[in-house]
């Protein structure tokens, strides 16, 4: 996708040492993920990348708001989002086949690292797994007027009223009790 081309950071021509890089998260970069839990955010991600000889050190600061929908009243509402994350890129001749979520391989061919992933990971797995406005947002609380219709009893419940004051219903309970 070409939009994602530049969460790639090119470390070939790098020295030795830090370097920072800013990227902008905007709703563009969730409309590449079909799968993605976040729809639309504005975020910052800061990079930090320490070169080293054989690896690379790379830290991640990720700062902003995503929107969510309040699984409670349906609303949806910004969540401030605050990310702290690490990861250690090595870079090896041959295949590797032991993968930690610290750790990434590289082949010694390779002159540019892909943070899309990573960046699209780190923020979906922040999500929490049961979202409330009350609870995630900034000085919110539910939507009062949809709250009052989930406390509304349904034509199913009224229905399920009438049928256990029907008297026929009652003559036929009592013949199980026999």
């Amino acid at each position: 996708m070409k939009y994602l081309k530049k969460y790639k950071i090119p470390f070939s021509g790098l020295t030795t040492g830090k370097h920072n890089f800013e990227f902008e998260i905007e709703n563009s970069f969730f409309d590449c993920f079909e799968q993605s839990l976040v729809k639309k955010g504005k975020l910052n991600a800061l990079v930090e990348l320490q070169k080293q000889e054989n690896m690379l050190i790379v830290n991640f600061t990720i700062k902003g708001t995503i929107t969510l929908t309040c699984d409670v009243c349906l609303q949806e509402f910004d969540s401030p989002l605050e990310i702290q994350e690490r990861v250690l890129v090595k870079f090896v001749n041959e295949s590797w086949d032991e993968n930690s979520e610290e750790i990434m391989v590289l082949s010694k061919n390779d002159y540019e690292l892909d943070i899309s992933n990573l960046l699209y990971e780190y923020i979906n797995v922040s999500v929490p797994m049961y979202t409330r406005c009350s609870e995630q947002g900034v000085d919110l609380v539910c939507d009062p007027a949809m709250l009052e219709k989930l406390t509304e009893p349904t034509a199913e419940e009224d229905q399920e009223e009438e049928e256990k004051t029907d008297p026929r219903w009652a003559a036929l309970k009592n013949i199980k009790n026999n």
